[in-house]
This record gives C-alpha cells, structure tokens and sequence, in this order.
C-alpha cells in the first residue's frame, strides 16, 4: 500500500491535546466527520480507551479501509457512508461530546490516479469523492458554459486567468470532449502567461482545486455542516477543523465568530444569564503547523486549526 502505511494524519498531536478534556468523560461520543484512512480515529480511540467512534465519510473506499484500520476497536465504533452535512440525520438527535473536520481531499484519493484529483498523473477526469454518485468533472468542463466555468475558477480557485483557462476548455472540447486530466493541465499551462508560470507553484494547482470543490459541492456542505456539528456539542464538547485553503478557512471563521461574538449591548454593564456567547476559542485565529510538522508532512503545508468548545451554561442565582 506504500504511501497509506506511512501516511501521518496532520497534527496529529495537536488535535489529540485539545480534543482530550472532552474525550476524558465516560463513554464520550468521538465525530470524525472526515474518516479517511482512520489515522485521527485510530489515535483517539488508542488515547481513550472509555470514548466511542461515529465516523463519516463520502468514500465508500475510504471507508472500508478505515474500517479495516480500526478492527481492534469494532465495538466502540460506528461508521457510516454520509456527506458529513447529513450529520443531523446520522445523529438523530445524540450529542457529541468531541468532534473533528479534516477537510479537503484526501491522500489516498490524491495518491490514486484513477480519481483523478492530481495533475501530475493522467487519468479519467472524475474528481468525485463518492464515485457512487455526482457529477464528474469531465461532464462540468464539457457541459458548463463559458461563463460558468470561469466563475468557478474565479471563485473555487481564485484564478487570475479564469477567462483564459475557460475559452481554452470551450475550444478544445468543440473538437473532442475533454476527458484526460493531463490534456486539461497541458491546456492551462498553455493558457497562463510565461512570466505567471513560474510563480506559485504548478499552473494547474488552482484549477483542479476549483473544479474538485464544483464537483463535490464542498463549500456549499460545509456551511450547511460546520453549524451543525457546533449544535450537536454537549456542554464542554470541543470540536477542532482543520481546513487547508482560504475559502474553507473564511467559512469555519465566520461560522465560529457568528457564536463567539457577545450580542449583549455594549452600555449594559454585565451579561445577563443566557445571553452570553455559546462557544469559547481554544485557538487564537488559525493555528498554522511549524517547521517540524511541515517538514515530517508535506500535506499540512497548508493547514490551518481552529478550535472551539462549547460553554457550560450558566443559571441565575
């Protein structure tokens, strides 16, 4: 399996310290909205041998791996194939008492070249996660218009050439539907001025990562998802998000701020009780991983933390 067996999930240690005064109760209910290979899962339950493991993902494939990873714990754990916005429906009203998102792709859907996610190997243009369902990005580049494309480039990859990049898509496909995901970053880099090409690493980085978050609707289920997983906290629930571009990153923020931010007027000179904001950071901004981290993982390059803990509630005298 190479990569997968020595694969080190991102901050591994960080996550583990600040999860660890929820997980301390007995029989504490452990999210892993993002499962993966298992490798924050398998921590956790190693870590606290009292907690329970409700863990999600949107890759059947993944899912089986974990499944396989965390057989010395199967009666401590549930896994379910589920968008992580289906939360609500998973939970059916349980709370959590600790939970984690580690958003964006995942390595074995990068190492893989058949999904389709790398534009450093050739393969179908698919970029699902849930290859069970969705639309693909071949079917985006070869049905949207031109309009829509460089929106979503624009947007999802803040790409400066986003109308460049679109008319090239728009012309090759008049001759041949576009299905190879080496064509599609030949045809970026064709499309990128010489002098732009040799800054900010691959020319074709920015719009692999906007067609993959189109294809899967991410950021569309991580607003719906991040509020979610903040109400299913019990008192003292932590919940930690680990988010690895400025788009993701700008939604968690604004999804925190939204409960940590008092509402009492500012002349009122205290907070009556139940007024007072519902979580408290555990982080102060985003938490970016040192040169050690960086160094062992190449992938967290690009992380940033945050992390949040609901309050227990305060009661009149």
């Amino acid at each position: 399996m190479g990569e997968r067996d020595v694969h080190v999930p991102v901050l591994l240690e960080r996550c583990l310290e600040l999860l660890a005064p929820a997980l301390a109760r007995p029989g504490a209910l452990y999210l892993d909205a993002t499962l993966g290979l298992g490798g924050h899962a398998e921590a956790v339950l190693t870590a606290h041998p009292q907690a329970r493991l409700l863990g999600l993902d949107r890759d059947p494939q993944a899912l089986a791996l974990a499944g396989k990873r965390l057989v010395p714990f199967a009666d401590r754990i549930r896994l379910v194939h589920a968008v992580y916005d289906e939360l609500p429906e998973v939970l059916g009203g349980e709370r959590i008492d600790a939970g984690l998102f580690d958003l964006g792709v995942s390595s074995m859907q990068l190492d893989e070249a058949a999904r389709g996610f790398a534009y450093a190997q050739d393969a179908p243009l698919d970029m699902r996660m849930d290859q069970t369902r969705g639309t693909t990005a071949a079917e985006v580049l070869n049905t949207y218009s031109h309009g829509d494309l460089a929106r979503i480039l624009r947007v999802y990859g803040e790409e400066k050439f986003a109308s460049r990049i679109a008319s090239s898509i728009v012309r090759e496909r008049e001759k041949s539907p576009l299905t190879s995901s080496a064509r599609l970053a030949e045809l970026v880099r064709e499309s990128i001025p010489a002098p732009a090409r040799r800054t900010g690493g691959h020319p074709a980085k920015r719009t692999f990562q906007a067609l993959r978050i189109e294809v899967n609707r991410e950021l569309a289920v991580l607003e719906r998802a991040i509020p979610a997983a903040l109400d299913a906290l019990r008192p003292g629930g932590r919940l930690v998000v680990l988010s690895y571009h400025s788009l993701e990153d700008r939604l968690v923020k604004q999804a925190i701020a939204e409960r940590t931010r008092s509402t009492v007027p500012v002349e009122l000179p205290f907070e009556p009780p139940g007024s007072e904001p519902e979580l408290r950071t555990l982080t102060r901004g985003a938490e970016l991983p040192d040169a050690a981290e960086t160094a062992a993982n190449p992938r967290a390059a690009s992380v940033r933390l945050r992390a949040v803990e609901r309050k227990e509630r305060r009661t009149s005298e």
